[in-house]
């Protein structure tokens, strides 16, 4: 990292859009202070940070806010393009394409992944489940041929689809829910395999077991404010 560069990312380490933020400094190899939000209890800092939507993550880098985490990760490749491997695409097409491919991740996978667990009926989980399965074909069709969303090697897309791979995990022990399963999408399935056992992706994502405990605590608190919401 350039001399003079500070980073700090406020965050909170169960957050997939965070998550994908570390991922990018870990593969850059960019040292930054990690400032843990309570959600509940927001900073003075991130209020300031990020005044539209007091949100994480948000990049602060030597002191200027960097907000919402396709920007921030497209943000550290630019502005660290010397250091480490690049992410997005050095071709014009092909760095869209790759931010076709994110923007159909948060508009319809995890649109259809949110309905499928949090559904408000039994009807409506299904539906989600079922558009669930056709993103998760459709994305399968944009890995065909390489390893990695980026080709050889880790891109933006890696790092954005990357960052769900935590909750993708517990999902399987929360739900029994399989988003990557090898019988039907065995590309992704090796994909995740794969990704997951690099060291930067290692140094960084959450431990399974945790998230699962957190998940099934979220769960009984969404379960009580229902019982308690009344008619």
């Amino acid at each position: 990292m350039a001399g003079g560069d500070d980073l700090k990312l406020l965050g909170m380490w169960s957050s997939p859009y965070v998550l994908r933020v570390q991922l990018a400094l870990s593969l850059k190899g960019l040292t930054y202070e990690c400032v843990e939000e309570d959600l509940k209890n927001k900073s003075e800092l991130l209020l300031k940070s990020n005044p539209v939507h007091k949100k994480v993550p948000v990049l602060l880098h030597n002191g200027r806010p960097v907000c919402e985490s396709s920007v921030i990760v497209q943000y550290i490749d630019e502005a660290f393009a010397a250091t480490g491997p690049s992410l997005l695409p050095a071709d014009p097409y092909e760095r869209a394409v790759a931010r076709f491919w994110a923007a159909y991740i948060d508009d319809k996978l995890l649109a259809a992944w949110t309905k499928a667990s949090m559904g408000k009926t039994e009807e409506e989980m299904a539906e989600g489940k079922k558009l669930s399965d056709v993103a998760v074909e459709t994305l399968e069709g944009a890995l065909k041929g390489k390893p990695f969303f980026g080709g050889d090697s880790v891109g933006y897309l890696d790092v954005m689809l990357g960052g769900l791979l935590g909750w993708v995990r517990a999902a399987e022990e929360l739900q029994g829910i399989k988003h990557f399963d090898p019988a039907k999408t065995p590309l992704l399935a090796a994909w995740a395999e794969r990704f997951g056992a690099l060291d930067a992706v290692q140094a960084v994502t959450p431990d399974v077991n945790r998230l699962v405990e957190f998940g099934k605590v979220m769960k009984a608190r969404l379960a009580a404010a229902a019982a308690g919401a009344g008619n």
